[in-house]
């Protein structure tokens, strides 16, 4: 008898989470379809309002001035021999000073930390790469090459050609992500972690399965699952939507803070018009669902979480919760006003905020090698 309901017992278990497996993959697919509903019905308003400017777009063929502003650095190359991929990337400051890394977001590329570059490059050899798919890096376009393992790996490999094994590791939006997994699978390799505006991506996945309006600004995840239509969607109208995601006092940099220049965005647009660029960009959420949840969770370095109160994607709730997994030295900052693009919105308040975090502790010695 016991073995029988011990049977039972197991059959129901395997049942439940077949059932729970089966939901996850049915909202995901579910969502998918309503968001394409939705982009279809903005494509044929934006065809009726505008017939022959709908599907035009342009390359933009010089990158503006701002780009090669030698005060933020100097532009790099490196090739990483296990993956074959090129990395471009900017450093600054001295070698052999500590090493402070920087990972951009989407859809953002090395030029989002111009800020950072020019304030930390007295203390530190600071270090902003376009990760894989971005900018002048190369673009796999398979979405398995985005696979969270081998964005992981990229850091590593960078970090170790660069000629230090360990470093201070800052990251925004997707860039935060790999630099929680990255502190999370090499503890030893991090110094102290900074993130902007990003949860704990075991925080990100329960909080959003719990709270429908978080799944609802969380959206684009399921949009951009879809191949090639969302490319289409962000160059319509000579990418009128990654303008406004940059731009618009919804979602836009500079609502309280510093505007997006004219030049800036250009940039950006440079950046994210050259062939391939888009779908590298999407890439990265084409493979996000299928590597949640996480097998490791635990981050043992001292962290630092800064939080623009404005952002447009992302619930502040989410912040706090991020207490759960760290196993050292949390501090949390809540920036009022702030929005998603946290160090271009307030740049002066966050180099403060990361400056008095490094001097927490052990000081500054102990990012050297």
């Amino acid at each position: 008898m016991a073995r029988v309901l011990h049977n039972l017992l197991l059959f129901l278990i395997r049942l439940a989470l077949k059932i729970r497996v089966l939901g996850y993959w049915s909202l995901i697919y579910g969502y998918c379809a309503l968001c394409t509903v939705v982009a279809l019905l903005k494509l044929c308003w934006n065809i009726v309002l505008r017939p022959t400017a709908t599907f035009q777009w342009s390359i933009r063929e010089t990158p503006p001035a701002c780009l090669n502003d030698t005060s933020l650095g100097t532009h790099c190359y490196v090739r990483i021999k296990e993956s074959g991929l090129r990395f471009h990337y900017v450093a600054a400051g001295e070698r052999g000073k500590p090493l402070m890394l920087f990972l951009h977001g989407f859809p953002e590329f090395w030029f989002s930390w111009r800020y950072q570059l020019r304030e930390f490059k007295s203390e530190f050899r600071v270090v902003a790469i376009d990760m894989r798919g971005y900018g002048e890096s190369d673009l796999p376009l398979s979405p398995e090459s985005y696979r969270f393992d081998y964005l992981v790996t990229d850091i590593k490999d960078i970090v170790e050609y660069l000629g230090y094994n360990r470093c201070c590791l800052v990251g925004h939006d997707w860039g935060g992500t790999i630099a929680w997994l990255f502190a999370i699978h090499y503890p030893e390799m991090v110094t102290k972690l900074i993130v902007l505006n990003c949860p704990h991506p075991s925080v990100f996945t329960d909080y959003a399965l719990r709270h429908p309006s978080q799944l609802l600004k969380s959206s684009h995840f399921f949009f951009f699952q879809l191949p090639r239509f969302p490319e289409l969607m962000l160059s319509i109208n000579d990418f009128k939507a990654l303008k406004a995601l940059f731009t618009s006092r919804s979602t836009g940099i500079g609502r309280k803070g510093r505007w997006l220049t004219a030049e800036d965005l250009e940039a950006y647009l440079y950046a994210l018009s050259q062939p391939g660029a888009l779908t590298g960009a999407l890439n990265y959420y084409r493979n996000v669902f299928s590597s949640l949840p996480l097998s490791h969770n635990h981050v043992r370095s001292p962290v630092l979480l800064l939080w623009g109160e404005r952002d447009a994607f992302l619930e502040q709730e989410m912040a706090e919760a991020c207490r759960i997994y760290i196993r050292n030295h949390f501090r949390l900052n809540i920036i009022s006003g702030a929005s998603h693009w946290l160090q271009q919105d307030q740049p002066d308040i966050v180099n403060t905020l990361i400056w008095t975090f490094l001097k927490e502790g052990e000081g500054r010695k102990s990012y050297r090698n």
